[in-house]
């Protein structure tokens, strides 16, 4: 992001800012509005959401006045209007986030799958960049969005400041001067819980002014096992178990911990090449790489980066959704993604049974109470059938028992038909290889 800032004051001088829209007024779409008005060459212009009061809240939080700095529209006719005026458009139409005239780039940021999809496309169809703050989308069918993204002329990617964009940071640097890179992962804030469910976290998620289902998803491991996904996809990197290891150490250790069992220095992996979760260097992400060179080994050591072979490079925080607007402007005026699953999709986040199911039970998705996500390879995926997590909705029925803690199959429930994003993981599977 080396000269971003200049680009974007010039931007600003010129008087052409980039016309960001926001789809998902959560905890992540508010504090991307506000960033946004915090910033030259940038304007967070459409913000849509299925409750309009959020939407709204977004914008007064960030200091802005309805009916003076912004107003409310259902169409995309009203919403070009307003925006003509010079006003900002709050919506519970994820249309107007993706059809408005003057919208340069469409930030997703509903965590909901389907949703995802949907916006994703139509932002696609109406050749808008599109920056995917759903990584839930994106692990499922991010392949295909990213193909027919570059098809259309547009960029598909990531988001900046979310892990999975962070730790791209840091490979890509590692990678570029030549580095061989053996791990790469994330901190996580706490003790995998299994068995938590929005229930057993609400007074904590009320405190924290989460919603419990997002928190759930935190705790019982989801968004870590999806965040690994997509820097599998991103790099080619595989779980080295499945769900990963999930150990607990210091950042000074790192790089021995996350060595080879074999090469006798107190590793736990089998292999190089994968992707990792570690306790207790949160909220950081991190990289492993390898320098053998006795010139190169030497100025390393002189640095302190430690005594080698491998050594640890470390960012010690993620700015969440404050850091998606270098996304937005990078995508727009350099036409370049922040992290796309280049490597297609050779990981999954698969379906796991949190509890006991019964034929006919439903399943109520990330975060709930029925179902949550494990990290593995997609050629073991395909080979026990295992479901995506991101083709699970309210309408997922399970048509035979499952045990708690097995993985669910396609041959254990039945989808909804009616899913977009059920229909393009199937155009996805077609062109790689289907379950």
């Amino acid at each position: 992001m080396i000269g971003m800032n200049h680009k974007l004051t010039q931007l600003e001088q010129s008087g052409t800012p980039i016309i960001t829209s926001i789809v998902g007024a959560g905890q992540m779409g508010r504090g991307l509005a506000a960033q946004i008005t915090a910033m030259q060459g940038m304007r967070p212009a459409v913000l849509v959401d299925a409750e309009l009061t959020r939407a709204r809240l977004a914008y007064t939080n960030a200091g802005l006045t309805e009916g003076q700095d912004f107003g409310y529209a259902e169409t995309v006719a009203e919403g070009n209007r307003l925006l003509a005026e010079g006003k900002f458009v709050a919506s519970t139409n994820t249309a107007l986030a993706t059809q408005c005239a003057t919208v340069h780039c469409v930030v997703e940021a509903t965590g909901i799958p389907d949703v995802g999809a949907r916006v994703a496309m139509d932002a696609i169809d109406n050749k808008k960049h599109i920056v995917m703050l759903n990584v839930e989308t994106d692990v499922c069918i991010g392949n295909l969005l990213y193909k027919k993204a570059t098809e259309a002329g547009v960029v598909y990617t990531g988001s900046a400041g979310d892990e999975p964009g962070a730790v791209m940071e840091l490979y890509d640097f590692a990678c570029a001067l030549g580095f061989e890179v053996r791990a790469m992962g994330k901190g996580k804030n706490n003790k995998i819980d299994y068995d938590c469910t929005p229930d057993t976290v609400a007074e904590e998620a009320a405190q924290r002014g989460l919603s419990a289902r997002m928190l759930c998803s935190f705790k019982d491991g989801t968004k870590t096992m999806v965040e690994m996904t997509a820097m599998a996809n991103a790099t080619g990197f595989l779980p080295d178990v499945i769900g990963g290891h999930g150990p607990k150490c210091s950042v000074k250790d790192l790089p021995d911990v996350l060595s080879l069992k074999s090469e006798g220095r107190g590793g736990i992996l089998n292999s190089y090449g994968v992707v990792e979760y570690v306790d207790g260097i949160a909220p950081g992400v991190f990289v492993i790489f390898h320098a053998d060179q006795s010139d190169i080994v030497h100025e390393l050591t002189y640095l302190n980066m430690g005594d080698g072979p491998n050594f640890c490079l470390y960012r010690p925080y993620h700015l969440c959704s404050l850091e998606t607007p270098l996304s937005v402007a990078r995508a727009c005026i350099d036409g370049e993604p922040t992290i796309v699953p280049r490597a297609g999709i050779v990981a999954e986040t698969g379906t796991v049974a949190k509890v006991d199911l019964k034929a006919g039970d439903a399943l109520d998705g990330i975060g709930g109470y029925t179902i949550r996500g494990t990290f593995l390879s997609a050629v073991e995926a395909r080979e026990k059938r295992v479901l995506p997590m991101g083709l699970v909705d309210r309408n997922t029925r399970v048509i035979r028992d499952v045990a708690k803690g097995a993985l669910i199959t396609y041959n254990d429930v039945a989808l909804d038909e009616s899913s977009l994003v059920l229909q393009l993981r199937r155009e996805q599977d077609e062109m790689g290889g289907s379950l």
